[in-house]
This record gives C-alpha cells, sequence and structure tokens, in this order.
C-alpha cells in the first residue's frame, strides 16, 4: 500500500510503501498479467500500411494541404530568394572543389532542390552543394582522371616544351566520372533507406564528424590556394595530398598572379567583414546582408570592364552554356572502381544532413525521420545523376541563412531553386568572365564556421579525454590519409572506444543508506553501509560474449569470495580432517595400551615419534597436548561463514546474450557449492523475456531467485539467515 502526504507547500512530500517482498515466480504468475491484444486482419494492415506509405514516401503530403499562406508564405518566399542568392555562388565556387566545369555546380543548386522539397522530411536544411562533399568527389574524379591522361605534346617529339592539357576531354570525362559516382552514391543511400539502416549514422559520433569536417576544410582551403595565387599545379589526391599540394603551390610561389591575389584578398577581407555584421546585427538586420552575390557582381562587373583575363591572365569562370541539359544515363561502365568512395560520400552525407536537420526539428519542435532523409538524398542523387549533377548535401551555412531569414517550410528551398533555375536559363552568361580567384576567397570565408571547431579541443579536454581522442585521430588520419582512408580509420578508432569502454566498466558493492531503499557504491559515500553478510555486486555494462568474463571474473574480484578457491580450501581441510582422524585412531590405540600397561603398575610411557606427552593423573585419566591449528584454515571458514548471500544488480543490464546467461547460471552453480546463494534484483521485463528465452530458468536456477528490486533481494537474504546486527529497515 502506498500513501503520499504533502500537508503544506513548504514540506518535502514522503511516501511510504508497506507490501511483502516480490520476486519473479509471484510476478510472473500472479500479480502481472499480459495484456491481450486483438490481431490485425490483413485488410486493415494492408489499408492502413497502404496510406502510412504513401505518406512517409512522400511527405509533402503531410504538410502541404495545410499549409498555412497568410502565416507562412511570405517569410517562404523572403527566405527562398536570399538562400537562392546564397546559393548561386556557392554552387559555381564547389564545382571548383568536385573538379567539374561550374556550370554543373548550379544544375545540382536545381535538381536536388526540387526533388527533396518532395521527399525530405526537414523543414529547415538547405540541400544543395557543399565543400566536404564537393571535394571527396573532386579526389575521386581527379584519382580516375588525372591530368597526365589528357597531355598534348606542343612541339612534336621536342621534350622542352611543356605539355598542354586537353581541358575539354579531361572535364567530360571527369563530369561522366563524377555523375557516375553521384549515381552510385544515391542507390547506397537509397538501400540504406528502404532497409531502414538509418541508424547508421550513429557510428559518425559528433567528435568524429566534427574532427572529419575540420580535417576536410584543411583540404579546401590548400586546395583554392593555387586558384588564389593563380598559380599552374597539379591537383593531388590519396594519402599526404595536403602536404604535396602545399610543397607544390609554394614551389611555384614566384609565378604569382598580383592582379588575381589583390583581387582575391580583397574579397576575402570584404566577405568576413559582412559575416561579422550578419553575426553581429542578426537580431537588428531584417535580412543578412547578402555578401557572396555583391562580391560576385562586383567583381564579374570589373573584371569584364578591366578585362582581367586577356590584360593581367586572370583565370576566369569561362563559358556557361545557357539552359539545361537534356537527360542522359550515367557511365555505369566506371562504377566497380568507385564503390567503395561512393558508400564513405553516401554516410558523409547523410551524417551531415541527420545531424543538422536534428537540430532544427528540437528547436521548431518537430520531427524527422532518418530512414526517409536516407531515401531523399538517395532519390536526390540518383535521379540527379541522370542531369548531369554530382553529389549533394545539405549545407550549413546556407541553412542558418534560411532558418534565420523566415523559412518556414520546404517551399523556402524550393524558391531558392527557382532562382538558381533562371540563372540557368536565362543570364548565366553573365558570369562568365567572374574570375576563380574570387569563388576560391567565398569558399575560404565560407571556411571559417568549420574551423572554429579547433575550440571542441579544449573543451573535451575538460570534458571527455576519449572523445578528444576521437577528434584528434578523426583529424589526424583525414589530413593525412585523405578523407577516405581518414574516414575509415577513424570510424574503426571510434568503435574501438566502444569495445574498451564495454570492456572498462566501473564496478562496485553497494551499500544499503540507512531508513531509505537506497544502494550506493560503499567506497564512495560515507552513509552507504554494507549489508552483513550479503554482497550486492554492481557493474555498469551489459552481460555478452565479449565481457562475460570480465562480469565474472570482476564479480569475484569485488565480492571477495571466489569459489575455486573455497573449494580447493575446502578439499584441503577435508584431506586435513582425514589425516588428524587417522592420527586419533592411531593414538587411541596406543592409549589403550598404556592402560594397560598401567594396570602393570608403570607409571610413565613415551610413545616415540608421535611428539604426545602423556601424563598419569591421579585418577588415571589420561590428557593430550597438541599444536596450534592452522591460520589459513581459520582465515578461510571466517571467509566462508561471513558471507552467505550475493546480489546481481541487473539495474544497468541492457541485454543478455547465451554465452551471459550461461557465464551467469554456472557461477550461480559454483557459488551454491560453497553455500553461498546468489540472487538477481533489478532485471527489466525485456531482459527477463531474453533469459526465459534462453532457457536460464532450468534445473537450480529458477524465478525464486529473481527479484524486482536490490530492497526486496536484500530482505529476503535476511529473512533466510537472519542477523539483528545487519536488520535493513
Amino acid at each position: 500500500m502506498e500513501h503520499v502526504t504533502s500537508e503544506d507547500a513548504s514540506r518535502t512530500p514522503t511516501y511510504h510503501v508497506e507490501r511483502p517482498v516480490y520476486n519473479e515466480a509471484y510476478l510472473h504468475a500472479d500479480l502481472l498479467h499480459r495484456r491481450v491484444r486483438t490481431p490485425r486482419t490483413v485488410r486493415n494492415w494492408c489499408c492502413n500500411s497502404e496510406l502510412s506509405v504513401i505518406c512517409c514516401f512522400l511527405p509533402i503530403l503531410t504538410w502541404l494541404p495545410s499549409y498555412p499562406i497568410k502565416e507562412y508564405l511570405f517569410g517562404d518566399i523572403v527566405s527562398g530568394l536570399s538562400t537562392g542568392v546564397m546559393q548561386l555562388p556557392q554552387g559555381l565556387a564547389y564545382a571548383m572543389l568536385a573538379a567539374v566545369p561550374p556550370v554543373y555546380g548550379l544544375y545540382a543548386s536545381f535538381y536536388p532542390v526540387v526533388l527533396y522539397t518532395f521527399f525530405g522530411t526537414s523543414k529547415h536544411v538547405s540541400i544543395g552543394t557543399f565543400a566536404v562533399i564537393s571535394l571527396m568527389i573532386g579526389g575521386v574524379v581527379v584519382r580516375e582522371a588525372p591530368d597526365s591522361m589528357f597531355m598534348l605534346q606542343a612541339n612534336g617529339t621536342n621534350s622542352s616544351v611543356p605539355s598542354l592539357i586537353d581541358t575539354e576531354a579531361r572535364d567530360a570525362r571527369r563530369v561522366h566520372l563524377a555523375v557516375a559516382l553521384t549515381s552510385l552514391v544515391g542507390i547506397n543511400q537509397l538501400l540504406l533507406g528502404l532497409l531502414r539502416f538509418g541508424f547508421v549514422a550513429i557510428y559518425l559520433t559528433e567528435p568524429l564528424v566534427r574532427g572529419f569536417t575540420t580535417a576536410a576544410s584543411v583540404h579546401v582551403f590548400v586546395s583554392q590556394l593555387k586558384y588564389l595565387f593563380c598559380v599552374k599545379t597539379r591537383r593531388f589526391s590519396g594519402p599526404l595530398s595536403v602536404v604535396y599540394s602545399l610543397i607544390a603551390v609554394l614551389k611555384d610561389i614566384t609565378s604569382t598572379n598580383i592582379t588575381a591575389l589583390i583581387l582575391g584578398l580583397t574579397c576575402i577581407v570584404f566577405l568576413y567583414g559582412v559575416k561579422d555584421v550578419n553575426e553581429r546585427f542578426k537580431a537588428k538586420l531584417p535580412l543578412p546582408i547578402p555578401g557572396e552575390i555583391i562580391v560576385v557582381i562586383v567583381s564579374t562587373g570589373v573584371s569584364y570592364g578591366m578585362s582581367l583575363f586577356e590584360n593581367y591572365q586572370v583565370d576566369i569562370v569561362g563559358t556557361i552554356p545557357s539552359g539545361l541539359l537534356l537527360p542522359a544515363a550515367p557511365d555505369f561502365s566506371v562504377l566497380p572502381n568507385l564503390v567503395t568512395d561512393s558508400i564513405a560520400i553516401a554516410i558523409v552525407g547523410f551524417s551531415m544532413d541527420i545531424s543538422l536537420a536534428k537540430i532544427f526539428a528540437l528547436k521548431y519542435g518537430y520531427s524527422v525521420d532518418g530512414n526517409q532523409e536516407l531515401i531523399a538524398l538517395g532519390l536526390c542523387n540518383f535521379i540527379g545523376s541522370f542531369f548531369h549533377t554530382f553529389a549533394v548535401t545539405c549545407s550549413m551555412s546556407r541553412s542558418l541563412v534560411q532558418e534565420s531569414t523566415g523559412g518556414k517550410t520546404q517551399i523556402a528551398g524550393f524558391l531558392a531553386s527557382l532562382v538558381v533555375l533562371l540563372v540557368v536559363v536565362a543570364i548565366g552568361f553573365i558570369f562568365q568572365p567572374l574570375p576563380q580567384t574570387v569563388l576560391a576567397a567565398i569558399i575560404m570565408v565560407n571556411l571559417v564556421g568549420m574551423f572554429k571547431q579547433m575550440r571542441d579541443i579544449p573543451l573535451l579536454w575538460k570534458t571527455s579525454k576519449l572523445e578528444l581522442a576521437i577528434w584528434l585521430v578523426a583529424f589526424v588520419s583525414s589530413v593525412l590519409l585523405g578523407l577516405d582512408y581518414g574516414l575509415l580509420v577513424s570510424i574503426g578508432f571510434a568503435i574501438v572506444t566502444v569495445i574498451y569502454r564495454t570492456q572498462s566498466p566501473k564496478s562496485m558493492i553497494l551499500g544499503h543508506i540507512p531508513n531509505t531503499g537506497m544502494y550506493c557504491d560503499v567506497d564512495e559515500y560515507q552513509e552507504s553501509i554494507e549489508c552483513t553478510g550479503i554482497k550486492i555486486f554492481h557493474l555498469n555494462a551489459s552481460i555478452y560474449f565479449a565481457n562475460s568474463d570480465l562480469y565474472i571474473n570482476t564479480l569475484k574480484q569485488k565480492t571477495g569470495v571466489d569459489p575455486t578457491v573455497l573449494l580447493a580450501a575446502q578439499h584441503f581441510q577435508k584431506r586435513k580432517s582425514q589425516k588428524q582422524e587417522k592420527r586419533r585412531r592411531k593414538l587411541e590405540k596406543k592409549h589403550t595400551v598404556v592402560r594397560l600397561s598401567m594396570e602393570k603398575g608403570m607409571a610413565h610411557e613415551l610413545v616415540g615419534g608421535s611428539q604426545v606427552l602423556l601424563d598419569v593423573q591421579g585418577n588415571g585419566q589420561v590428557t593430550e597436548s597438541q599444536t596450534e591449528s592452522d591460520s589459513e584454515e581459520t582465515h578461510f571458514l571466517r571467509t566462508l561463514c561471513a558471507v552467505h548471500s550475493i546480489i546481481l544488480d541487473f539495474t544497468p543490464v541492457n541485454f543478455i546474450d547465451s554465452v551471459g546467461a550461461k557465464a551467469i547460471k554456472s557461477v550461480i552453480k559454483e557459488y551454491a557449492a560453497v553455500d553461498v546463494h546468489v540472487f538477481i534484483a533489478g532485471c527489466s521485463r525485456t531482459l527477463l523475456d531474453e533469459l526465459r528465452t534462453l532457457l536460464f530458468f532450468s534445473g537450480p536456477v529458477t524465478p525464486d531467485i529473481v527479484f524486482p528490486t536490490v530492497h526486496d533481494a536484500v530482505l529476503h537474504c535476511q529473512h533466510r539467515r537472519p542477523r539483528p546486527s545487519s536488520t535493513v529497515v
């Protein structure tokens, strides 16, 4: 019976519970009864499942019919225009990272965004080109189609004349590779989504993702130096590519185009200043200042007016064809070489999307479906590849702009894509004189937010050194080995840390807090008192094949009761008792001889070799003076008598497998052999079902040894062997 009292507002509420001690046998048979569930008919299941599948597959059907036009439309229009203006220069710039002509960045900023409007579940993320994904794609296409494959000899066989590159053939080949890779990325994401593998993102823990993206920022920054200085160097990929790229730029630094450098540095200073103003005065500004589009328009005008390409040899974007290309199937013949890279890009792209989507969903009180996000990204990439796009995901900078300018739904992203479409179809040619150094400046300034992730290092040093190790391993491995191998090493190290944590859980012996039902670590809290004769063992881990031996060994170590040692000592004591019994009988026999001798008048007799002195007393009795008993035997007997019960606190145990169940069952039998009874407390109902499935309750192990709480188990143990000095209230 439970009584809750709260006589006045100032008094702390208290409760009193009076009930018998419960065990699992009673709970399962008499107290708890499972609900009777009515099975669903096939017809009802089909009708409901068809409707739910359609709504899940097309989330737009769940929100568009009830779209509040008056409240949301104006905010979505303003947000869409602001995001679209920002998406234009980023699309052109990130195409350079992907090693394809700039116009393909505009294609990637249109088709996938339209598709995500119908299939995505996040209302605030901005889908399109992203620096990390673009760089990963660029690394793959450069590896598969390096400049050396397209060299043209300028003057016959004269090797002194520098070779030229067939840029048209090279770019065409790289576009085919990027499109095929994007198609495979989309297939991977679709399969993962349909198989409900959205949980794979949990293996990319936040420190890993932040360390990886910071390393990717280093790659991106170094790759843009040649465009900022306007020097001609080849593009490297693979391990140590950052080092090789940096060395190549430094070796050719003397050929820097001063005009391009001045223009690029000017744009960097302006863009950084605009970003700082937007950040400081975002509460007062109705809209963020569109620094990137201002830079693009002004620099394009300056380049056109001053003929920077013709007069100062400043590299420009070049030809941007008007209109959209006809859809075409990707070149699937190159897919075998791209499988591993596509998996890495698919997982990284999804991880970036779902992490940002969850942040916005938590802030605005709606939910996102990880599996549907995988399907949405898969469709964006797979279908988009037929329209000559490269792989996309959400962009942090654009998503923040879309959210801060009043975006409410996916309509904002759709309107942003229409802005890009207008440029592609009608006015794309205007941006042909745009200097590449300006695009490099835009990319570099957009990396500032990622470089700020370096602040994680001192914070993680204070909070979690293990997570700091994950961050540093992800960063260093990705910088030195490349993004593909770096990601593989990072995930492997993160999994190793999980294994380490399961192999190094905290264990403790619990004691009772007087006048409460609470049990805490006796080494941690001075109020915690051990119950006499009872050891309560707690280990913060589940029990399965990888740590079952650890659990048993720690149990024996913390309780101080090892059945193997006790059994060995018991056998030793038994053998010693047998020897003493034989010795006693021998002495009795000799004692009989002495008594017979006494009757003949003998006073004393020394029995040789026995070291026993027989004294003849006046009353005819004989006494024996023996040596002291073995001290180790006495200690053993005291230890055996001191602990009569062990309680295993299963509160932190989330699951158990067959190996773990066999280990627990075996140790229960081992302790029973030395007259120490083992009980289990705090089992969840799910864990009990697993134990029943594993046939754990058979033979000497019955549900009677399982109790719902530690307190129930302690009271049961004291009732079995009452000890006044250890009574728990």
